[in-house]
């Protein structure tokens, strides 16, 4: 390790989804998890900033087909990929959002300029693009986010949708509900990081595909301050994955950060938070939340949920 002088430890968490991962899904979301922290911890021994450390580990898991994020999304119902990704610098507050974006193969860095280049927050869809493109990242066309198995995905999900509405007549509000939106079965790769790097600076970032055959336009809780993403040095950074529907009414995210501020240890308040999802909506999810001394929380009420932690001590990945 280089000779940087550190205020705290450093502390690295990342998850890659809460969901009912496959068997043969397991391994791939483990090594997934295992990279995105090598690569951002990496960064925090130099003495880079957790802004850098999250960005980074996101990104190793946007570029990851196993998750849904990036390449190998999770396809609308049209049968395209929208992207959605948030970063959060918890030292300053800034932060910097985009949604909707078919033509980016890293969200989280267009996340980035907009936090460091724009005096707005968020951007969506076409208007998206063009800031990303105009800062110098390149765009792509949509078919190079798109892979078979997602093909499949979408077809296997929207045959099962007909079957249900046959089955039980219509139902315009059932109708619209994602076909993922079963509790504990869900289809939610999303993935995210949160940072305490060694000045004592907290970040966060989460970055998704949504929905499996999600309505086109729809955004979820992920990129969205307060729900799937906050970093706060005066409380704790935090990364959400799951239902966004439920998570985005709680403003889940903010929820489990004010409890660490008001004296409730991280892991405590990240089962706290999923029970509260679960018991208030029926919404299922999981967590993954620092708080300022590099203490550590995470929880999911799903099948598994992939994830892991980087410290001086080591890295420690888990998929349970």
């Amino acid at each position: 390790m280089d000779s940087v002088s550190f205020k705290i430890a450093p502390v690295l968490v990342v998850h890659g989804g809460a969901w009912d991962i496959p068997p043969d899904l397991i391994e791939p979301h483990r090594r997934g998890v295992a990279r995105a922290l090598a690569v951002g911890y990496a960064l925090l021994e130099r003495g880079a900033s957790s802004v850098d450390a999250v960005e980074a580990a996101v990104a190793v898991m946007e570029e990851d087909e196993a998750f849904d994020a990036g390449r190998g999304s999770f396809l609308t119902s049209d049968g395209r990929v929208q992207l959605d990704a948030l970063l959060m610098d918890g030292a300053t507050l800034r932060a910097g959002g985009v949604a909707c974006v078919e033509r980016l193969r890293n969200p989280i860095h267009a996340a980035r300029l907009v936090m460091d280049l724009s005096p707005h927050v968020y951007f969506v869809g076409a208007g998206a693009e063009a800031f990303a493109a105009e800062h110098g990242m390149s765009l792509i066309d949509n078919s190079e986010l798109v892979i078979d198995r997602e093909r499949r995905h979408l077809a296997e999900a929207q045959n099962q949708a007909r079957q249900t509405r046959q089955g039980r007549g219509a139902d315009p509000i059932s109708d619209a509900l994602p076909i993922s939106a079963s509790p504990g079965t869900a289809c939610h790769d999303t993935v995210g990081a949160v940072a305490l790097d060694g000045r004592g600076n907290l970040a966060a970032a989460t970055s998704t595909g949504g929905t499996l055959n999600k309505s086109p336009g729809r955004v979820g809780d992920s990129s969205l301050i307060g729900c799937g993403c906050y970093a706060d040095n005066q409380s704790a950074a935090v990364s959400l994955t799951g239902w966004g529907e439920p998570i985005m009414k709680l403003v889940l995210g903010k929820w489990a950060v004010d409890r660490v501020q008001q004296g409730t240890p991280p892991a405590q308040a990240a089962e706290e938070a999923i029970a509260y999802l679960f018991h208030r909506l029926g919404g299922h999810g999981g967590i993954i939340l620092l708080g300022p001394l590099g203490r550590v929380g995470s929880a999911h009420n799903t099948p598994h949920m992939a994830w892991g932690t980087h410290t001086a001590r080591g890295m420690e990945v888990h998929v349970d």
